[in-house]
């Protein structure tokens, strides 16, 4: 992309923005899913303790429910958590900094200029602060993939935004400048016993579609055409569905 140049308009920030505020409603529920963050956040954990980076001020991004702050407060963190529902703009400059952490959780698969947000991030940590951010990557959802494709037939419609892969997450950490950057994925497999119960998760956990230019909705044969496939890709009644999730890492110098 030439300098200067607006960023590829992929995601509609309305609807960017209507998915999260459903997701916050959703996770008031005692029983909502909340295995991917919950997996993000203990990886989170994980890392700073191999790192044995024990911030003092940390900016949390996404952390639903708070469980990252506590912890992060048991230690004796100042804490500031954000939520991209409530207006945080991760495509814009931070009105704060001097950060030693920032942990964004989710959130940066669906934003524009993903470039530009990791630049803001990097800009507000401290000297020595840590950058880490997690989100699903390319590879996940092939079930469901698969399943809108035989929904669709020959025609098939872009109704899965696209995701980032590991290689293209390295890169983009060194182009925002980060020292010792580090971008891995790892999965998490997921059993469903239906197609609408996956999708249920996805959407109560902030993941459904938001693309610019959605795709039209499923009539009755397809949405039948694509369980079926769905239910075809298991065994004993059980579909095992797979997040790749990828996690960028880098420090300020």
């Amino acid at each position: 992309m030439p300098p200067n140049a607006a960023p590829p308009r992929i995601f509609s920030p309305e609807r960017r923005l209507a998915a999260r505020r459903r997701m916050l409603r959703s996770q008031q529920a005692p029983d909502a899913p909340r295995y991917l963050l919950d997996d993000i956040i203990e990886d989170v954990l994980e890392r700073l303790a191999f790192l044995r980076h024990r911030p003092a001020k940390a900016l949390l991004i996404g952390d639903t429910g708070g469980s990252l702050a506590s912890a992060l407060r048991g230690s004796d963190a100042e804490v500031t958590s954000v939520e991209p529902a409530h207006g945080f703009h991760e495509e814009r400059p931070y009105d704060v900094g001097g950060f030693d952490l920032i942990a964004s959780m989710g959130t940066l698969d669906t934003v524009n200029d993903l470039p530009g947000a990791l630049i803001h991030a990097r800009n507000a940590l401290a000297p020595g602060g840590l950058f880490i951010a997690s989100f699903p990557a390319a590879g996940s959802l092939p079930r469901l993939r698969a399943a809108m494709l035989a929904a669709d037939g020959e025609r098939p419609a872009p109704r899965i935004h696209p995701l980032v892969d590991v290689r293209a997450g390295a890169q983009l950490l060194q182009r925002a400048g980060f020292a010792d950057p580090v971008a891995d994925s790892r999965h998490l497999d997921v059993s469903f016993r239906q197609l609408d119960r996956l999708v249920a998760d996805l959407r109560a956990q902030g993941h459904g579609a938001v693309l610019a230019d959605p795709s039209p909705a499923l009539g009755r044969a397809a949405r039948t055409r694509a369980a079926e496939a769905f239910a075809a890709a298991g065994q004993d009644g059980r579909t095992i569905e797979r997040f790749e999730l990828l996690t960028l890492s880098g420090w300020r110098r």
